[in-house]
């Protein structure tokens, strides 16, 4: 059965971009600017780049859970690849058995497959399979023996992993919306880099200073600190923390859910504001705007903020 021997791509960190990242440098696409694979921070700043967001959700029966978002969440997959150019060739079908002979077609004509699987349905993110519980992301597929009972997959990790084709099958399954999605990519157009740079960035200012395309504009940007603050020092609002994580149980929930928003949920860290900072020192060069090299430390002492933070 295939497996792309050659594969070595483990360089990627988040679902979105970190897939992108090594499909394109196992296929050998190189940053005209760098001459090296497309880097994860040039991929995050041109899907929208760095954000804040606050969230805090309680269903009854789970722990209360706090959510931050450090990352721009508005398509930043599709439109990450519409603004480099890249054209993608998707696969999709309702039957599980075309699902799979998209996978070892693909596997088969020498690619790797993003394909987008539950989280909770993967063993090694040891998280615990719950009916009301679900989250399709993209992973790579490289490999795919059914006498061996074995997938090979890049997801986050710097190591090859792997699950049973069983597993793999019922994780496309989970949910219908992305059900045996399949998704093979084409080389980014180096000429429309400066421009995705550009829209990428100005993403990122309008998310912190105006409304969202979706949502309540407390919960983004500069407001969204401004609101989280105030939930976390003043009992009276509805949702202050106070009341919705009270100690203990519920404290514990809330900074753990916190810090695994900031810290591990697809992220080495600091909110990303490393890997946005990497990136403004990038777009500083494809722009020929040094300034912009000069924003990226203090985007770097956020980082240390929320790490000290946590």
């Amino acid at each position: 059965m295939p497996k792309l021997q050659s594969y070595r791509a483990f360089t990627g960190l988040h679902w979105e971009t970190g897939s992108i990242r090594n499909a394109l440098d196992f296929a050998g696409a190189r940053a005209p600017h760098t001459g090296e694979p497309y880097s994860e921070a040039l991929l995050m700043g041109v899907s929208g780049g760095a954000v804040m967001g606050y969230f805090s959700f309680a269903y009854e029966g789970y722990d209360p859970h706090a959510v931050i978002l450090t990352r721009n969440t508005f398509d930043p997959m599709d439109t990450m690849l519409a603004r480099l150019g890249v054209v993608q060739t998707v696969r999709q079908s309702t039957r599980p058995e075309k699902g799979l002979a998209n996978l070892l077609d693909t596997l088969d004509d020498g690619a790797p497959a993003i394909v987008w699987a539950d989280m909770y349905s993967l063993p090694y993110n040891a998280l615990p399979l719950d009916s009301g519980m679900w989250a399709m992301m993209p992973v790579v597929v490289y490999g795919y023996d059914a006498a061996a009972d074995t997938v090979w997959i890049a997801d986050r990790a710097r190591v090859p992993l792997t699950v049973s084709t069983g597993e793999l099958a019922a994780a496309r399954a989970r949910v219908a919306k992305d059900k045996s999605r399949l998704l093979v990519v084409d080389h980014p157009d180096p000429a429309k880099l400066p421009t995705a740079v550009q829209a990428g960035i100005w993403d990122c200012i309008k998310l912190y200073t105006e409304a969202p395309p979706k949502g309540a504009r407390t919960n983004f940007g500069l407001a969204a600190y401004q609101h989280w603050a105030k939930l976390l020092v003043d009992p009276k609002p509805r949702m202050s923390w106070a009341k919705q994580f009270a100690a203990p149980a519920g404290l514990l929930a809330g900074l753990t859910s916190v810090f695994n928003h900031v810290a591990i949920f697809g992220k080495d860290g600091n909110a990303e504001r490393f890997l946005f900072a990497n990136f403004l020192d990038e777009a500083a060069a494809i722009l020929n705007r040094p300034a912009l090299a000069e924003v990226a430390p203090r985007f770097r002492d956020a980082g240390q903020a929320w790490d000290a933070l946590g």
